[in-house]
């Protein structure tokens, strides 16, 4: 009998990333192979690339060569965003087999399955990288890791081409399939023990668009779905969140009061630079929208610190703003220069270390809202729906409205929703809760 081979994959960047590695890695683990923590000895390694930032490609590098040194006659796969970047740069680190851009990372499997037992000569490695911009499929995922919850991934691609961003030039237009072949899909992850989904995608407002559907139809159907419970919308854009989409959210069950809506700037001038397809006050309607239906729903916001062009006055202007918003969290990036972009053309480079002084305020800023919106929660009940982590003796869950929590470990709780009461807030940012 032929020994079974191990592989182990590894994944940086976004949910889109996560559920599109667990549909890959379904390709092994039946026949002759066993999947393998990424930290084990394992025969294969793939690692997942990410390329939204110059420091996502560098953890990307870094994972190559943790693979290669934990075992150097393993064969290593690099597959993603930054190998469809720079396909050279990947395909000439030691120890890389074979890499594969986005349109044919799915394709791993066949791949290493056809080599026959046969190992690739020392130095040799095979490139699969098409053109992204043309395709127009649209490959469904979602991710089974989590004993909980799914990464559900309903659309690709982007058109916006936003003058900071390289992800449509890696992932190609926007796309996704009809809602009937979505919900099939949906199905297959309800038949599961996960109780929770997250709809991921680039741009997953724009849902629908090529079927002449829309996102809406999707969260209609999604909501009378049976077997699962609770429903998450991940990042979508402020003007395609529009009102019928939050009233929706507000009267359902399964929907749950959590958005998480890119702002990138509070200045209407970058905003401008950056060919965002709305100004400040777009997304301040949706907020006050949102927190007029749900007052507890937690609100995430997306911004780029540093973006060219932008002066000491524009970054006072966009603190004030973001400051005066109810949101509850802020996701904070530096702006990196990525290749193909526009804004590689662009006057008015900021220092960087006034991109750091820039980044610190606003992560003590999201650090003091957070704070401010947990507070709020305490002493109001809320179902938990509990994850299987032990952390020196304690298990963490989520609320309906994104606020963690903790609890002395019980493998009983695993995967289950119980409703609680908020107690404190601990030093750990999570909040403490009463069962009774």
């Amino acid at each position: 009998m032929t020994p079974r081979k191990r592989i182990a994959f590894h994944t940086l960047g976004c949910k889109l990333n996560f559920s599109e590695t667990s549909t890959i890695s379904k390709q092994f683990g039946i026949d002759d192979f066993d999947v393998v923590d990424f930290d084990e000895q394992a025969d294969f390694y793939v690692v997942h690339t990410c390329s939204v930032t110059a420091i996502a490609e560098k953890k990307c590098k870094t994972a190559v060569k943790q693979a290669h040194k934990r075992n150097p006659e393993a064969q290593v796969a690099v597959i993603g965003c930054a190998v469809q970047a720079n396909p050279e740069m990947f395909s000439n680190m030691e120890g890389v087999s074979w890499v594969f851009g986005n349109n044919d990372k799915f394709r791993l499997g066949e791949v290493i399955k056809s080599q026959n037992n046969e190992i690739p000569a020392y130095g040799h490695h095979e490139s699969y990288v098409s053109d992204v911009n043309k395709t127009r499929e649209f490959i469904p995922s979602y991710s089974m890791g989590d004993r909980t919850r799914s990464f559900f991934k309903v659309q690709d691609g982007c058109d916006y081409f936003c003058t900071y961003c390289s992800i449509p030039f890696m992932r190609g237009r926007s796309r996704s399939e009809s809602v009937e072949n979505t919900m099939k899909v949906a199905r297959e992850i309800a038949a599961t023990e996960l109780k929770e989904i997250i709809l991921t995608g680039v741009n997953i407002g724009d849902f629908g668009r090529q079927n002449e559907e829309s996102f809406i139809d999707l969260l209609g159907q999604l909501a009378i779905l049976e077997g699962i419970e609770r429903i998450r919308i991940s990042s979508i854009e402020p003007e395609l969140l529009n009102d019928d989409i939050i009233m929706m959210v507000s009267v359902s069950e399964k929907l749950l009061p959590h958005f998480h809506i890119p702002l990138q700037s509070g200045s209407d001038k970058i905003l401008l630079l950056m060919k965002r397809k709305y100004l400040r006050e777009v997304f301040a309607s949706r907020v006050n929208r949102i927190k007029e239906l749900m007052p507890d729903a937690f609100i995430a916001a997306d911004v780029i610190v540093g973006f060219p062009g932008e002066t000491n006055e524009d970054f006072e202007d966009a603190y004030n703003f973001i400051n005066k918003l109810d949101v509850t969290n802020l996701h904070v990036f530096t702006y990196s220069e990525r290749p193909g972009t526009k804004a590689l053309q662009m006057e008015g480079k900021v220092d960087e270390r006034e991109k750091r002084r820039r980044s610190q305020l606003l992560h003590e800023l999201s650090e003091t809202k957070k704070k401010q919106f947990y507070i709020q929660q305490i002493g109001k009940r809320a179902d938990v729906l509990w994850e299987s982590d032990n952390i020196k003796g304690f298990m963490h869950g989520f609320t309906g409205n994104y606020v963690k929590v903790c609890t002395p470990f019980d493998a009983s709780l695993i995967n289950k929703i119980t409703n609680v009461k908020i107690n404190n807030l601990n030093d750990d940012d999570t909040c403490s809760v009463d069962f009774m």
